[in-house]
């Protein structure tokens, strides 16, 4: 048998190991969530900006111009 073949695979399977290890450790593990869509509660606290005046006078322009191109239909 070839111990230096032998031993040289023991290494790389104990850094895969040691790897895998820190992995796990430096998992967040407190119940946070990393990604998606955030829990219910966490939703309804968000506070939306206000529109302005302005803002909303040039989408009320825009709004009326679709309507009188056509290009948006009626609730059934």
């Amino acid at each position: 048998m070839d111990t230096k073949r032998i031993l040289a695979q023991l290494r790389t399977e104990r850094g895969r190991l040691d790897r895998a290890i820190a992995a796990i450790e430096g998992l967040d593990l407190t119940g946070r969530r990393r990604a998606g869509r955030p829990p219910k509660a966490a939703a309804t606290q968000r506070r939306r900006g206000r529109m302005s005046a302005a803002a909303r006078r040039k989408l009320s322009r825009l709004l009326k111009q679709r309507w009188a191109q056509g290009k948006m239909k009626p609730r059934a």
